[in-house]
């Protein structure tokens, strides 16, 4: 019987052949999608360590 690493090669060779036409766009749509996150992670970050606008007048509640 096959194994789990052996399962996963014959699925990504099935994907690769009945899947070719569409890989390019495939891949092209994950860069987007990578970059985009990226982006968003990185302003994310950007908004947690704040621009230094904060007065310091809140109530200390969360």
């Amino acid at each position: 019987m096959f194994g789990i690493s052996e399962l996963a090669i014959i699925l990504v060779v099935v994907i690769a052949v009945l899947a070719a036409k569409r890989l390019p766009e495939l891949a092209r749509s994950a860069g987007k999608s990578a970059r985009i996150l990226k982006a968003e992670a990185r302003a994310a970050k950007d908004d947690d360590t704040g621009t230094g606008t904060d007065t310091g007048t809140g109530t200390g509640r969360v």
